[in-house]
């Protein structure tokens, strides 16, 4: 099966403007997530897709194809999937998997996207994301908070050790990796239908996937790859 990578790049962002191509540890941000697809074993063609011309223009030395998508591809209410497929169709890529990264997360661990396709190959599943245990984030210590100040539990429950909440997980952003059959499935009254019925998942632990939203995650970015950065050195 050949396997198509595509870097989404969007360029607006609200809460850290620009984030996708600020620069991160010596490198613009979108240029960390085109080296971890560049560095898959598993990946046979890199694309970035992006409505930035300064996302372009950081990529363009990588050796990577780059789209351009037009303006109602890349507002606020447009779809990941529509954006991907999008691209492939540009590229006229015939790849039987194609794997989604954002370029917005420029921590992921060395494995994960190999792994990832390779669940999706084993499995003849629809579909593979990573996933990160909630933690104490948890649903079940959440509470509603009204305008006098009041809360309520909102999912009631006993529960006061987080060693006894039940697991749960959340898409963590680390990577998609999809089906071309799927991929091209479009129902507009369900957006996630591009991932099919047999959808898996990848646990990542806490810490290994950083997706950038805020200027904190971009300084916690930062820092972990500068200090695998300073351990690749030694």
């Amino acid at each position: 099966m050949s396997v198509l990578a595509v870097v989404l790049g969007r360029a607006g962002s609200k809460g850290l403007p620009g984030k996708n191509w600020l620069p991160l540890a010596g490198r613009p941000m979108v240029c960390h997530a085109v080296q971890h697809a560049l560095d898959a074993k598993v990946v046979d063609r890199v694309v970035v897709t992006t409505d930035g011309p300064e996302i372009a223009n950081a990529v363009r030395e990588m050796n990577v194809e780059i789209v351009m998508r037009p303006a109602e591809l890349a507002d606020d209410y447009a779809t990941v999937d529509a954006a991907v497929r999008h691209a492939v169709e540009v590229i006229a890529s015939d790849a039987s998997i194609v794997v989604l990264l954002y370029a917005n997360v420029p921590v992921r661990p060395t494995w994960l996207i190999d792994t990832a396709v390779r669940t999706l190959e084993k499995t003849g599943a629809d579909s593979v994301q990573s996933y990160s245990d909630v933690g104490k984030h948890h649903p079940y210590w959440m509470v509603t908070l009204n305008d006098e100040g009041r809360t309520a539990p909102h999912h009631p429950n006993t529960v006061y050790r987080r060693q006894d909440l039940p697991e749960l997980y959340l898409p963590d952003g680390g990577v998609i990796a999809v089906t071309r059959e799927n991929l091209f499935t479009v129902q507009p009254d369900q957006p996630h239908a591009f991932l099919g019925k047999d959808r898996r998942g990848v646990v990542v632990e806490a810490g290994e996937v950083v997706d950038v939203d805020s200027a904190i995650d971009c300084a916690v970015a930062e820092a972990i790859l500068l200090q695998r950065s300073g351990t690749e050195d030694e």
